[in-house]
């Protein structure tokens, strides 16, 4: 049975969901649409429970690598996407081409954009980290301030970042 849950976080309401097996979605406002009709709310799900500790640390800045297990429906295209994602280091960034070039298909960089796009695992799977090949901030699902907030909490809280103003 999918089950859901709500959480406060600093970038907004995040709605957390799972199979009770995986992690299904974290998604952003406005999200209720995402919901399956037969979904119960489940604030003692221990998957979830464990999704929320870990998005608890990672905003504290004690996190930087999430360890959950994992289910989001998509091609085997877009998993090899949010697969190369997971793999972009805390604190840093990746240009849409290369990610397209980690995966094996370096002329797919819109491609890879779309599939970006379409990741329903927000935060745990950082497509926040992607950005134009200029350095700019481009699309995100939760809105580019939202996107800009995650990178410099990261970029505050990387290793050798020093000390957080």
């Amino acid at each position: 049975m999918d089950v859901f849950i709500r959480v406060p976080s600093p970038i907004g309401e995040l709605l957390l969901t799972g199979n009770g097996a995986a992690l299904t979605g974290v998604h952003m406002p406005p999200h209720d649409h995402l919901l399956r009709k037969d979904a119960g709310e489940a604030a003692d799900d221990p998957l979830l429970a464990m999704a929320v500790a870990q998005l608890r640390a990672y905003f504290e800045g004690s996190l930087m690598r999430f360890s959950l297990p994992l289910a989001a429906p998509g091609t085997s295209f877009q998993r090899s996407v949010w697969k190369a994602l997971e793999e972009i280091p805390y604190g840093s960034t990746r240009s849409y081409g290369a990610v397209a070039a980690a995966i094996g298909a370096p002329a797919a960089s819109r491609a890879v954009g779309l599939a970006n796009g379409r990741n329903p695992i927000a935060v745990v799977v950082p497509c926040h980290r992607v950005i134009g090949a200029n350095g700019s901030l481009t699309g995100y699902g939760g809105g580019l301030e939202r996107k800009a907030w995650l990178l410099d909490h990261e970029r505050r809280h990387a290793p050798g970042a020093g000390p957080c103003p």
